[in-house]
């Protein structure tokens, strides 16, 4: 499995980028078929596989694994649906029980993530059931990135809408093919602006928002924008 796993992701970073994902989203499929030949293969060896055989071992196999292993069959299964559904795959960002960040790796209880805190968070595939996945690519290397910024009701509107336009149109992350909105929406403390734009690379989503905000402030500065002058409660 470990072997597999270092070849696909060998793989991955060798072919041009737009396949990256796709090889990346092959892991699961993979280890599967693995799993399912070694399974055969041993079985093959020490059972005969005589259909009043096959039938004894389907039904104790199945009683085992309802009583002992609820929970991780439970996991297995939702895993096996979420390989048709593909709610989630390797490569995508996804938010699924407050926990957002990269899928690094697809195993057959659960998923890991890898969060924008540098940490890795294993997650079972049986949250399906459950909790409600929030996908931010879905198989894409782009994704839409959304920035907040908060200014006080003097300013042109026109104008931060006309910033915030280029900044994102004028970032080296931008994958400028797709749109760019700005929304605006009127507080009793300011004025709020939502950028919505699309990173590139989802790997880059921290490194881009963190490039329009710097943009940006740059221009309100240069403008003479003033902020809120109460904090910002939501």
């Amino acid at each position: 499995m470990k072997a597999s796993e270092r070849i696909v992701n060998q793989v991955s970073e060798r072919i041009p980028q737009r396949y990256r994902l796709r090889v990346k989203q092959s892991l699961p499929v993979w280890r599967a078929i693995i799993l399912v030949i070694a399974s055969v293969t041993l079985l093959n060896l020490f059972v005969d596989f005589s259909s009043n055989s096959v039938f004894a071992l389907t039904g104790s196999a199945a009683v085992a694994v309802g009583f002992a292993f609820k929970d991780y069959a439970s996991s297995v299964i939702a895993g096996i649906v979420a390989l048709f559904e593909a709610p989630y795959r390797v490569g995508d960002r996804i938010d699924i029980d407050g926990q957002y960040g990269e899928v690094v790796d697809y195993g057959f209880r659960g998923i890991r993530i890898k969060t924008l805190q540098d940490e890795i968070v294993t997650i079972p595939h049986n949250k399906l059931w459950t909790h409600t996945v929030a996908n931010a690519n879905n198989g894409r290397l782009e994704a839409q990135v959304v920035t907040d910024f908060y200014l006080a009701h003097g300013v042109d509107i026109q104008r931060v809408i006309d910033i915030l336009t280029q900044a994102a149109y004028t970032s080296k992350y931008s994958q400028v093919s797709l749109p760019v909105v700005v929304s605006v929406e009127e507080k009793p403390w300011g004025t709020a602006f939502q950028l919505k734009s699309y990173v590139m690379d989802v790997r880059e989503e921290t490194s881009y928002k963190t490039d329009l905000i710097k943009r940006a402030k740059q221009a309100f500065y240069q403008a003479g924008f003033t902020y809120p002058g109460l904090p910002v409660q939501e």
